[in-house]
């Protein structure tokens, strides 16, 4: 990967521990999940600075390395009684803020995509448009939760919209890598991931959005910190 300017890591560095802070607050600040998220993102970045994602001829591809755990550990919440009450126990409200994250994300995919680490289609030019998640979400918030004018069905399709978004450019942007599976992207290809600091975009930016997604939806079908509460 070329040399990249200084502040497009700095920007998303600072758009992940932004990521990271807000799902601390939505925690109710538990310092376990603080210290998780740290040292996860510090192990990736041990990890990626030796250069083991750019070895992508191996099977099964490294990658899985960056993405497994976090899924494994969502699923976990899912369908244990500890990790359920802890997703009933998340800040809604704080949940929704977070997606304004993605504003700065997809700034920094098309700083990459200039700069021939990834490929058009995982911008706002192609075939992203997870960036209009992130321009809704504070909307969201001050209608559902501050006029609480939003009823509880939109906050609910609002997030499965989102999903929607979050998993079409997840999709892209897997196809679109290096692997031996590749479909798209083939003189561009998305190389940003396999390097620090951008290896936090699937290993902890996208399953932190993904989960507040999920736990907001969860809650809201369990009539739990519904907008009009």
């Amino acid at each position: 990967m070329e040399q990249l300017p200084l502040y497009i890591s700095i920007v998303f560095a600072m758009a992940t521990l932004a990521c990271v802070a807000f799902f601390y607050k939505a925690s109710n600040c538990s310092t376990p999940t603080l210290l998780l998220l740290l040292i996860w993102i510090v192990v990736q970045a041990m990890i990626s600075s030796t250069g083991f994602y750019t070895i992508t001829d191996t099977f099964p591809p490294r990658f899985l390395l960056l993405v497994l755990p976090p899924l494994l550990v969502v699923t976990g919440l899912f369908v244990t009684p500890n990790g359920r009450r802890y997703l009933d126990n998340l800040d809604v409200k704080t949940l929704t803020l977070l997606h304004t994250v993605r504003i700065a994300v997809e700034i920094v995919l098309y700083w990459l995509f200039l700069h021939h680490a990834v490929p058009q289609l995982m911008t706002f030019e192609g075939r992203n448009v997870d960036i209009l998640a992130g321009i809704t979400a504070p909307i969201i918030y001050y209608f559902a939760f501050v006029r609480q004018q939003f009823v509880k069905q939109l906050l609910l399709w609002w997030n499965i919209a989102c999903i929607g978004a979050l998993l079409n450019i997840v999709v892209n942007a897997v196809l679109s890598a290096p692997f031996s599976f590749q479909q798209f992207a083939f003189d561009q290809p998305n190389i940003a991931i396999l390097y620090f600091p951008f290896s936090s975009l699937p290993s902890c930016v996208v399953p932190l959005v993904l989960l507040s997604h999920l736990a907001t939806i969860r809650q809201l079908l369990l009539s739990k910190n519904a907008p009009s509460k």
